[in-house]
């Protein structure tokens, strides 16, 4: 099993929302030409979530 660092703090970046133009932070580093949402407009562009279907 590979090693996983729960404890260490994550590293933020600023980024600008592509949708609200407000600023925020995001735990990875920006790509440029994808846009990046704040935790609000993500939710508008999330995808919906499946149901899980136990047989």
């Amino acid at each position: 099993m590979g090693y996983r660092n729960y404890d260490r703090p994550r590293t933020m970046h600023k980024a600008t929302c592509a949708d609200c133009g407000n600023e925020c932070e995001v735990p990875f580093k920006p790509t440029e030409g994808r846009p990046v949402y704040c935790r609000e407009c993500y939710q508008k562009h999330r995808p919906p979530r499946r149901e899980f279907r136990r047989y």
